[in-house]
């Protein structure tokens, strides 16, 4: 069963992705306008149960941002190895995980074009996992981590390159342009470690394998970025870890292989799906 934020006849609904269409669970959880509502008071079991047996309400719609929503999305960065030889200064794995924030407004939808401003045209591509919270936790040790996603989705991290380099100690300028990125298209309930543990990363770009990594080689393993993370904030559920780029982005080529009006790019984990989006500049 998926989950997913469309838009349809006007209005933004959420429900469950079928075989031959989407189901609108809206109209049965009247107290929960939004799927991220519905999360973040626990009733993620009853959306799921609900969907079951139900026959669709709508083949045409588009995809939205998965949690539109969502006030606090968290990601991590330089988190495989090769990664981290990519900056070419010589560190070794870092002691503690580098993280910084995203804003809801900074992501579309699956299909959705991601949009390229005027003020600076170096937009790249991160292909990564990302998980949502289920249940709240404070100092969570890592080996109870897992217990506290209640679903998975992919993420195309889109970056303003020029723009992380505004200052001397954040990136936060370059990861936060309107439209850059991506997260969807929809959430996979988590039931089983192997969904993460053997997860594969492959990014395209016009069919292009430009990364290719899996999750059991990142630095810093999402159990422990749970741990970490809970450390110093209580999760709470339906907040969104972004866990990590594998190489290859555009801006390590030489030259940098910016994306361009008309690319197309595919993030593929097995047993999550396939999240693409094409590039436009900016009316």
């Amino acid at each position: 069963m998926k989950l997913a934020t469309i838009r349809a006849d006007n209005a933004q609904l959420y429900g469950a992705i079928l075989e031959d269409g989407f189901v609108n669970l809206t109209p049965d959880f009247p107290q929960w306008p939004t799927l991220y509502d519905a999360i973040s008071a626990g009733g993620f079991d009853q959306l799921l149960s609900m969907a079951e047996g139900r026959t669709a309400t709508h083949t045409d719609f588009t995809y939205e941002m998965v949690l539109p929503n969502a006030p606090r999305i968290l990601c991590v960065g330089v988190n495989f190895p090769d990664r981290n030889a990519e900056y070419k200064d010589g560190s070794a794995q870092p002691k503690y995980m580098s993280l910084f924030p995203r804003f809801a407004s900074g992501f579309t939808g699956h299909g959705q074009n991601l949009v390229r401003p005027p003020e600076n045209h170096t937009l790249d591509y991160e292909g990564e996992v990302a998980i949502v919270i289920g249940k709240s936790g404070r100092r969570i040790a890592a080996e109870n981590a897992y217990d506290h996603i209640a679903a998975l989705t992919l993420c195309n991290e889109g970056t303003i390159r020029d723009w992380v380099r505004h200052a001397k100690f954040n990136v936060t300028q370059g990861k936060n342009w309107d439209r850059s990125g991506a997260i969807g298209p929809w959430l996979v309930p988590f039931t089983d470690p192997s969904q993460l543990d053997d997860a594969r990363i492959i990014t395209r770009v016009n069919g292009e394998v430009r990364q290719d990594d899996v999750l059991s080689r990142m630095m810093f393993p999402i159990r422990e970025e749970i741990a970490y993370i809970s450390t110093f904030m209580t999760l709470q559920p339906g907040d969104i870890i972004v866990t990590g780029t594998p190489t290859g982005a555009g801006a390590r080529f030489d030259p940098p292989r910016y994306l361009k009006p008309g690319d197309v790019v595919e993030i593929e984990v097995n047993g999550i799906g396939t999240l693409t989006n094409g590039v436009e500049d900016e009316a």
